[in-house]
């Protein structure tokens, strides 16, 4: 059997993490064996989906490096095949229509309520031998109902929680074509499932409920049953699940905060799965890894903490010269602009080797940066607590030091000792001041390796005039 997995947002927003997450699972599962990853949009929803949602989608999984075999497939596109689905079921009986309003449907069930009964359609139109329907009200564009098995027990084995068994008893007759003719989710999943030949779904463990009506309707249709896999919820740092409407959710937002798509991938897998005690691991190790086995069932935790642990230890693997542009791309959103060229690319990848340890994102990184382009200002606590009257005479005699010497960290260096040396002072007492002055910061790197970034005039003239 060729393994095909499936991924398929709806374009009502953007990516959502708990979606980028089963998108991982369910592209890594389809490498790990070779077979093939889908992207389907499940654009049914007309009034809410938006064109800016699929594009987001689409640079959501491109960011991530998800990329698919098949797609994007949008079900807007496939009615007719729906409608000939339809027509079929209609023919077999194992469909029909239903004329009951919106009003109708309301009164029904507020009456079950009353009797302390559960809330569902009661057949009303549903064909059974000897039964009289009702006359077909005029001007009423039916829905069309799955005639869902009365008896029995749906039972699957999932690929997350283990077997699973819901008595039809508990689930009615499911709308499966809206009066305007739009397929709703739980028929047309199945249908694209079907003609896609997904093998193994991966989602939300919110579908368990839906899967009943989905493997009756498979059923219904003579069609093979992929495996389901139901990943529990990931929660916030605040116990609650999260959500569109709550927090960061949007892996967009992650890009723009200065976190990298190998790292985001990284933490999210290991939200809900694991490879021993690994914690930082390749794409290609994740691909090797994962089998769809050690699946958590229980819900994973959102932390934030821990996600920037995760992108700092990748940070400071990255390439510099790819660091440099994403700084870049940072500082131009702060409105600080960057000069273009190489010099200047160089220079910028210089500055990220010296100071991405200190860093957990590019945001954080280009802060730092950012001084070489717009000058530092001091807090005035640093600026009174290093910046005093004997601090700035030293600072102007280094500095007319260092306007003859050759522009390196070692010469630097030497001309900073011999300066505490004939000044009589320790190396804190005057690199602190250098910092402040220079980077607006009394903690920096090596503060002969910051100096070397700058030009010599620049260093020479702040520590001068500071």
């Amino acid at each position: 059997m060729t393994i095909r997995t499936r991924i398929a947002p709806s374009p009502t927003g953007f990516l959502h993490l708990g979606t980028a997450r089963t998108a991982l699972y369910s592209w890594a599962y389809a490498r790990h064996h070779g077979g093939q990853f889908v992207l389907r949009i499940e654009d049914t929803d007309v009034a809410r989906s938006t064109q800016d949602s699929v594009d987001q989608i689409l640079e959501s999984m491109k960011w991530l490096g998800l990329d698919y075999d098949e797609g994007p497939i949008y079900q807007m596109q496939r009615l007719d095949r729906y409608q000939a689905v339809i027509d079929q079921m209609l023919a077999a009986g194992t469909a029909y229509r239903c004329y009951c309003s919106p009003q109708d449907l309301e009164a029904m069930k507020a009456a079950q309520e009353a009797r302390g009964e559960k809330r569902r359609y009661d057949g009303t139109w549903r064909p059974a031998a000897g039964k009289v329907l009702p006359a077909v009200p005029e001007g009423v564009q039916p829905v069309i109902r799955f005639a869902n098995p009365v008896d029995g027990v749906v039972t699957w084995d999932d690929l997350v929680k283990g077997p699973i068994s819901i008595s039809n008893t508990e689930i009615d007759d499911l709308i499966i074509q809206r009066a305007d003719g739009v397929p709703t989710y739980n028929f047309a999943v199945v249908v694209d499932d079907w003609d896609m030949a997904i093998s193994h779904v991966f989602r939300g463990d919110e579908h368990i409920n839906n899967t009943p009506w989905q493997i009756n309707i498979y059923r219904a249709l003579g069609a093979a049953l992929p495996q389901f896999g139901h990943l529990p919820v990931i929660l916030g740092d605040d116990g609650q699940k999260l959500s569109k409407r709550r927090g960061a959710v949007a892996v967009s937002n992650y890009d723009e905060a200065g976190y990298l798509p190998e790292a985001m991938n990284n933490y999210l897998a290991r939200l809900g799965w694991s490879h021993g005690d690994d914690e930082l691991f390749s794409r290609e190790q994740l691909v090797n890894w994962f089998d769809g086995t050690h699946l958590n069932k229980s819900p994973a935790q959102w932390d934030p903490a821990k996600l920037a642990w995760v992108n700092a230890q990748y940070l400071k693997q990255a390439d510099d010269a790819r660091l440099a542009a994403l700084v870049r791309q940072q500082l131009q959103r702060k409105g600080i602009a960057v000069p273009d060229g190489e010099a200047a690319d160089a220079h910028l990848a210089r500055a990220c080797a010296l100071f991405k340890d200190r860093c957990s994102t590019t945001v954080e990184l280009a802060d730092w940066l950012a001084m070489f382009f717009v000058p530092a200002v001091p807090s005035d606590a640093d600026r009174a607590q290093h910046l005093t009257d004997a601090a700035r005479a030293a600072l102007a005699v280094l500095g007319q030091k260092l306007a003859t010497v050759a522009w390196e960290a070692p010469a630097i260096n030497a001309t900073i000792k011999q300066t505490c040396t004939e000044l009589g002072l320790k190396m804190p007492q005057l690199a602190i001041p250098v910092r402040v002055a220079v980077c607006g910061r009394a903690q920096t790197p090596s503060v002969d390796a910051v100096l070397a970034l700058f030009s010599q005039e620049k260093i020479v003239a702040l520590l001068q005039n500071s």
